[in-house]
């Protein structure tokens, strides 16, 4: 994790450079685990994102805060009431700590001038926000932490705020450079210098000691026993150069990007120890910087966290399919012996001359062979041969039936859990409140959910995305099933062209011809549309089958999205996400309808 006390120190500077003496405008809690400061002062607006997520926290400006619940959390309705109008008077970092204190100045009940402390502790799991009053008492906090969590530090309302426990570490803030290289040096032979210094100073993450591991020995690998005297002196040498650097807070914003174009690291100084392995921009400012990190992962997260209620009841619904489907398998393959049956009903029948009622078992040879190898026949004593004959007849009509029960029965399973499966796949691309619940509004009509209001939510294409090809053509792709449904049963002509994913569960996607004739290069652009919005999204090349979608038609009583369609070609399309963006137009249809098209 590169997001140290080093790094917090230059995010204070930034800080402290655009917002201080700002107002709060407005609180918002996104979710559990972010806070959302809505600032105003001479320098304009800000958002300030304070977030507590384990694998994310971090503290930034943001260019877009995300979307809020309907019901604002108890601690969100706390900060409101303490913070609103509060204005921001100083940002303080006890020495290279893994936090920050923003202190307010806000007006009591009495309308007296008052303090108020919001503390931001990044430091992983254990992230939090504590609001400390002006005596230094808790008011409350994001997550509290009582004596079963922690015997060493309680954060609970009313107790007095401390400090994390210090570790044993020399702050760069005030140890000498000699101080610090002695203290490395001293440490076991077989340690390496990256973790030397990790053990050493305070406030640095692995990424930075790597760095000045990889200066010091010029790109080797060192360990504290192979230290000479000349590697000594650039040890110092950088160590006091990148005290002075942070004591200054006078990084520069990098992030070290993989050649897949995904994130790898970043930090407040150029990065060199990756080499050609990923690619060091410098970014604008060191909350871009976070915001282009996390930013991604964030949405997932936040996502995830809305989702989970639907997650589960598809979870749920997709485990009780499985396990029916299982033991309807299980007694389709039961029933297939039901020939057997009906040969010993015959074979009964044709010898009722030669039985008696009483036996328990009777052989008989089998006409129905060339051979005629003797068959054993089970047979209930308390029955005449007769009846017998009659109870084997009767167990084959039953297995027979069943066979034809459980064969559509497996199917409409099959079907359904075909189903689930989109329904999964439009959870994973859900990016806003708003796609949630049109899910919500879909498993509602479908019986997996209660229907709360009584009231049915009416389909529509209203936010399906729209796409410009690059010679001009209209590209349209639901983000639902019932908008798919919308999409390709009510608003394409018979003419158009119609695209998806084969085999895998994916957006319907539309390319309007409106009379004139399909280039191939719109049919690419449409392909990889609807590659981008599927589950192979992820892979190089996924195909993608295309037709008329004359040739497009629903079932009679089939699930939200699912239709069969004939005539189609299939090509293969790399799911280009970026290309796909620089095809989105700039608004969304609304108020969609024949007319339009």
């Amino acid at each position: 994790m590169a997001l140290d006390g080093a790094f917090l120190r230059h995010l204070k500077r930034e800080i402290e450079e655009a917002a201080l003496g700002d107002r709060v405008d407005r609180v918002c809690q996104p979710n559990r685990d972010e806070v959302v400061l809505f600032l105003r002062g001479k320098n304009g607006a800000h958002k300030l994102l304070l977030s507590a997520r384990a694998n994310s926290a971090r503290v930034g400006f943001i260019p877009d805060a995300p979307e809020n619940p309907q019901e604002p959390p108890m601690f969100c309705m706390l900060l409101r009431k303490h913070l609103t109008g509060a204005r921001l008077r100083e940002v303080r970092q006890p020495e290279l700590e893994r936090l920050l204190c923003f202190d307010f100045s806000v007006i009591d009940e009495l309308g007296d001038e008052a303090a108020l402390t919001l503390v931001a502790e990044v430091m992983g799991r254990y992230s939090n926000l504590i609001l400390v009053g002006g005596g230094g008492k808790i008011v409350d906090a994001l997550r509290r932490v009582d004596a079963s969590m922690s015997s060493e530090r309680l954060v609970l309302p009313g107790l007095e705020y401390r400090l994390p426990p210090r570790q044993e570490k020399l702050c760069l803030l005030t140890a000498g450079r000699e101080e610090i290289t002695d203290l490395v040096c001293a440490k076991p032979g077989g340690t390496e210098l990256s973790k030397a210094l990790l053990a050493s100073l305070q406030g640095l993450s692995p990424v930075v000691c790597r760095e000045i591991q990889h200066r010091v020995g010029r790109g080797a690998d060192l360990r504290v026993a192979e230290i000479t005297p000349e590697l000594r002196e650039r040890l110092s040498f950088f160590v006091g150069r990148f005290a002075e650097l942070v004591k200054a807070a006078g990084g520069t914003p990098y992030m070290a990007v993989r050649r897949d174009k995904k994130p790898l690291d970043f930090s407040f100084l150029p990065l060199e120890q990756y080499g050609s392995e990923a690619v060091v921009t410098r970014e604008e400012s060191f909350s871009r910087l976070l915001d282009d990190f996390y930013g991604e992962r964030d949405r997932i997260e936040r996502m995830h966290v809305r989702s989970e209620d639907l997650l589960r009841v598809l979870t749920s619904a997709s485990e009780r399919l499985n396990r029916r489907v299982g033991a309807q398998r299980a007694d389709l393959e039961r029933c297939a012996n039901r020939g057997e049956l009906r040969v010993c009903g015959d074979l009964l029948s044709a010898n009722l001359y030669r039985l008696q009622k009483g036996a328990s078992e009777v052989e008989l040879p089998n006409f129905y062979e060339q051979s005629q190898p003797p068959v054993k026949i089970r047979m209930n004593p308390a029955l005449s041969p007769s009846q017998n004959a009659q109870r084997y007849y009767r167990a084959y009509r039953k297995a027979k039936t069943a066979e034809e029960v459980l064969t559509v029965r497996i199917r409409e399973g099959m079907q359904e859990a075909a189903y689930l499966d989109t329904v999964f796949e439009e959870l994973s691309r859900a990016a806003s409140e708003n796609d949630l619940s049109e899910i919500r509004a879909e498993l509602t009509e479908q019986g997996y959910l209660r229907n709360r209001n009584g009231r049915k939510k009416r389909a529509s294409a209203r936010s399906a995305m729209q796409f410009r090809s690059s010679d001009g053509f209209r590209i349209l792709a639901g983000r639902n099933n019932r908008e798919n449904d919308m999409l390709t049963l009510k608003l394409a002509g018979k003419n158009d062209l119609w695209f998806h994913t084969k085999n895998i569960p994916g957006s319907h996607v539309v390319l309007f011809l409106e009379g004139k004739q399909p280039t191939p290069r719109a049919v690419s652009e449409a392909a990889m549309i609807a590659a981008c919005f599927s589950r192979g999204r992820d892979s190089t090349n996924v195909a993608v089958d295309y037709t008329r979608v004359r040739h497009v038609s629903k079932p009679q009583g089939a699930k939200p999205g699912m239709v069969i369609y004939t005539d189609f070609h299939t090509v293969f399309a790399p799911p280009d996400r970026e290309a796909a963006e620089r095809l989105r137009a700039a608004k969304e249809i609304a108020n969609c309808g024949k007319t339009m098209l």
